[in-house]
C-alpha cells in the first residue's frame, strides 16, 4: 500500500492576488486587537514592511498616522504598520531580524490650549509695547 496519494495533487491557482496573500497568512498570528509594531514614512515603505511581515506569515494593515490624513499628498505622509496582538511578538522580531529600525512616530499637532496661550502673551507683549509707545497718562 503506498503512503502517498498516487497521481499530480494539483492546486487550484489564486482567484486573485488578494487570495494569494491570504494564502500566505498563518492563522496563530490573527487573533486579537490591532498593535501598531512600526512606522513608515511613506506609502512605499509601508508597503514594504507589510509584504515582509506577509513571508513570514503575519498579517497586516496600515493606515496613515494621526494628523497626517491629508488627501493632496496621496503617498506621502507617515504610516502606521498595524498587526493583530497574536502576530505582534513575531513582527517585532522578524523587522528586527531584517534591521527595519520602526521610525518614531511623528510629531502631534500642537493643541489648541497652547495655542491659546501664545496669543494671549502675543496680546500681553502688544499692549505693553503701545502703552510704552503712547507713554503713560499724566
Amino acid at each position: 500500500m503506498p503512503l502517498v496519494i498516487g497521481g499530480e495533487l494539483h492546486e487550484e491557482p489564486a482567484a486573485s492576488e488578494a487570495h494569494e496573500r491570504a494564502r500566505k497568512i498563518r492563522p496563530e498570528y490573527t487573533h486579537g486587537e490591532l498593535v501598531r509594531v512600526a512606522g513608515a514614512r511613506h506609502q512605499a515603505e509601508a508597503e514594504f514592511i507589510q509584504n515582509l511581515l506577509l513571508e513570514e506569515g503575519i498579517p497586516s494593515i496600515f493606515r496613515r498616522s494621526i494628523g497626517f490624513d491629508v488627501p493632496d499628498f496621496l503617498a506621502a505622509g507617515w504610516r502606521d504598520v498595524l498587526v493583530p496582538e497574536s502576530g505582534a511578538r513575531a513582527a517585532r522580531e522578524v523587522l528586527s531580524e531584517a534591521q527595519v529600525a520602526p521610525p518614531l512616530p511623528p510629531r502631534q499637532p500642537p493643541r489648541l490650549g497652547g495655542l491659546v496661550v501664545w496669543i494671549g502673551v502675543g496680546l500681553l507683549i502688544g499692549a505693553a509695547l503701545l502703552w510704552l509707545a503712547l507713554g503713560s497718562p499724566r
